[in-house]
């Protein structure tokens, strides 16, 4: 197996990536304090947008595609898990299901109890088989038709990272959905957009940490419902009302969550 040098969780800053200064919405924004509440529904402070604005589907720069990563808090155990030792690492974790059983194929960062298919000195290959006892959140991404490219699976605390290519953003709810119903929680970790064959490359890293749990709640729940779109899917109220919170709240809690964005749009 190739290396792709994909990191386990960790506790550094998280960032959104845009190959082009596109839209930084999704579940990836993270915050701070801040009130500049709106008046009415159509005085809200306006969605977060680049130098080219997000299609009204909601696609990252069109059609060009994003790369996700997401991190699965406290997930189904993988197979490979139980070969690990606490506080191990399994990185390009590739797996198989023979007669009802999962087979899988991984690097460690340590020897682990599994059978070694190769020694390289600083890179360990190892092969385990363990029943299927799903879903596995690998398995409940490919079940909606989207190939997950890179599996890396660590314990204690148990962890699950993935990464995959979308066509465009708009999957990516269903996606984060799927995820959740196998039991864990998911964070998104990682957004970066292809740009385009036409588009000029102009990356921007949102740091997500700037931002509170409340104010990932009220992007995320926006995003979820449409109110970034022209026209609105939902209005300030219906996504307030969605969240259990007042209307003036969520204003205050959206507006804050954009300045700290923008500020990193724009450098300041």
């Amino acid at each position: 197996m190739g290396r792709r040098s994909q990191s386990s969780d960790s506790t550094s800053a998280n960032a959104v990536e845009s190959g082009s200064t596109g839209s930084a919405g999704s579940d990836g924004l993270a915050g701070s304090n801040g009130s500049d509440a709106a008046g009415d529904d159509h005085a809200e402070a306006e969605p977060v947008r680049g130098a080219s604005d997000a299609s009204p589907s909601g696609a990252a720069c069109g059609d060009a595609g994003v790369r996700v990563e997401v991190v699965v808090r406290d997930p189904t155990l993988a197979p490979v898990a139980e070969a690990l030792p606490p506080g191990a690492v399994a990185e390009d974790v590739d797996r198989v299901r023979v007669d009802g059983a999962v087979v899988s194929q991984f690097r460690a960062d340590r020897r682990v109890d599994a059978e070694l298919v190769f020694d390289g000195g600083d890179e360990l290959v190892y092969r385990c088989r363990c029943g299927a006892t799903g879903p596995f959140p690998a398995d409940a991404v490919e079940s909606l038709g989207y190939p997950v490219s890179s599996v890396t699976v660590r314990t204690a605390p148990d962890r699950v990272r993935l990464g995959l290519s979308l066509p465009a953003a708009d999957p990516l709810g269903e996606v984060i959905d799927a995820l959740e119903a196998t039991g864990g929680s998911v964070r998104l970790e990682r957004l970066t957009s292809s740009g385009g064959a036409d588009t000029r490359s102009d990356p921007v890293v949102v740091d997500r940490g700037r931002l509170t749990e409340r104010q990932r709640e009220v992007i995320r729940t926006a995003h979820r419902l449409g109110y970034f779109e022209h026209p609105r899917g939902a209005s300030a109220t219906e996504v307030a009302d969605d969240i259990g919170i007042a209307r003036a709240t969520f204003s205050e809690h959206l507006a804050a969550a954009q300045r700290r964005v923008f500020e990193d749009l724009v450098g300041g």
